[in-house]
């Protein structure tokens, strides 16, 4: 974290340099946002949510110290050092629980940030933005302050038992919904300076009350609305004309940068435009997984015409089929026909899809489908027809004849757009 801090520094004086945070949980991606760290010399940020990762095992079955290990096993046999990994929790607060009374909520929230912080999450993300059962909706900024304050407490307590690099953490009460927009888009409003201001005042007078005063100084980060978003077919793009008074108001605030979600799908100009901006820390998540499954659709294909349907695993059709049968976690998205349904289901920016690769009908297809490609290498030709890109790579020998490196390939692209913008830019070069 002190890397991290140096680099929000740099960032403050000047130098638009920033980081991108890889907020999945599939051992795909971040093998591919692990190799990418090793290929530009860089660390790497990588973030789990309370809703993948919690004490309770969320839908990924795994808690904090388990995502950990397996987060440095991978780094381990990359020959990535952990010192270049860098870990942090996204969402932690009562997020998962808001079904439930607060006070109950926030001890769930209070075990949640315990063991993120035993287990050497440094980079943490208080967010209690959200209602719990019998709070006003909205929640009114003092109440999330004060939540949030209760929980920076009991990080700070947990580090200092645990020992290690001090935490560092990002707020906001402006936070997006994890994962993208659950309605269909047609704007979004950026936040007003005002309310920003608003927000640090009222945090800042919260770590006061809480007796955190000497704690505020590695809150790094403020969560605010850039004017970017996504819903389940439709971008909004980012315009910094439209957020040149928001981002005029945090230069002048010290050590405090933005942290700006659901960058996913932006273009590659505005990724560099938001660094700029001081959105200096842009979080990734659905489009990293919307690339591993087009690419797993894209070998489905090639599996069922190179092996034929007798021999193929039909991995989108047993995909369907655990969807159907387990629409827990996409139904409440998802509406209209049955034909748009089943679009969303595939297809969806918002890529629900993500929370099913776990499930072992679907794992095993995978396999499978792995399985009959590498026992039967295919053919250039057929690989251009469903992934390109990767066709190009294998024929100039940059890329092997494996289909997993082909999977992991189609992650880099998404992760190297990142990479690029947090660059430090030529000046003058955005103008």
């Amino acid at each position: 974290m002190q890397s991290l801090q140096h680099l929000i520094r740099r960032h403050k004086a000047g130098d638009a340099a920033g980081i991108y945070s890889v907020c999945s949980a599939h051992p795909w991606v971040l093998e591919s946002a692990l190799r990418v760290a090793l290929e530009t010399d860089s660390a790497v940020l990588i973030e789990a949510t309370s809703n993948q990762v919690n004490q309770f095992g969320g839908y990924t079955g795994m808690q904090p110290a388990q995502f950990r290990d397996a987060v440095w096993a991978q780094a381990d046999t990359l020959g990535l050092p952990r010192d270049r990994v860098w870990l942090g929790g996204d969402h932690l607060g009562p997020n998962a629980w808001q079904d439930r009374p607060a006070q109950e909520a926030m001890q769930l929230a209070e075990t949640l940030i315990d063991d993120y912080v035993a287990a050497g999450f440094r980079k943490i993300h208080l967010d209690c933005s959200m209602s719990c059962q019998g709070d006003p909706i909205p929640l009114g900024d003092d109440d999330v302050a004060a939540r949030a304050a209760r929980l920076c407490q009991i990080a700070e307590r947990s580090w200092q038992r645990t020992g290690g690099e001090p935490p560092v953490y990002v707020i906001g009460t402006e936070v997006p919904v994890p994962g993208g927009a659950q309605e269909t888009l047609d704007d979004v409003q950026v936040t007003h300076p005002d309310a920003a201001a608003r927000t640090l005042q009222v945090h800042h007078a919260a770590w006061q009350q809480a007796g955190l005063e000497h704690v505020w100084p590695r809150v790094i980060a403020l969560v605010v609305q850039p004017g970017v978003e996504f819903d389940h077919h439709r971008v909004v793009h980012y315009q910094p004309e439209k957020a040149a008074a928001l981002s005029r108001f945090i230069a002048s605030q010290p050590h405090i940068v933005y942290e700006a979600h659901s960058t996913d799908y932006q273009t590659p100009l505005a990724y560099r435009q938001l660094v700029r901006d001081h959105f200096a820390i842009l979080k990734v998540g659905p489009a990293l997984t919307f690339a591993l499954r087009e690419a797993l659709f894209a070998l489905d294909h090639i599996d069922r015409q190179w092996n034929g349907e007798l021999k193929a695993a039909h991995l989108c059709d047993t995909l369907e089929q655990v969807m159907h049968e387990q629409p827990e976690q996409w139904r409440r998205y998802y509406h209209g026909t049955p034909h748009q349904q089943f679009i969303d289901r595939q297809y969806s920016l918002s890529d629900r899809v993500r929370y099913y690769w776990p499930q072992p009908q679907v794992q095993q297809a995978v396999d499978t489908m792995v399985s009959n490609l590498r026992q039967r290498p295919v053919p250039l030709a057929l690989l251009s027809q469903y992934l390109p890109e990767q066709a190009r790579a294998v024929s100039a020998g940059r890329l092997s004849h494996d289909p997993h490196d082909w999977v992991l390939d189609k992650i880099r692209g998404v992760l190297l757009t990142y990479a690029h913008a947090c660059q430090p830019q030529p000046q003058g070069a955005l103008a």
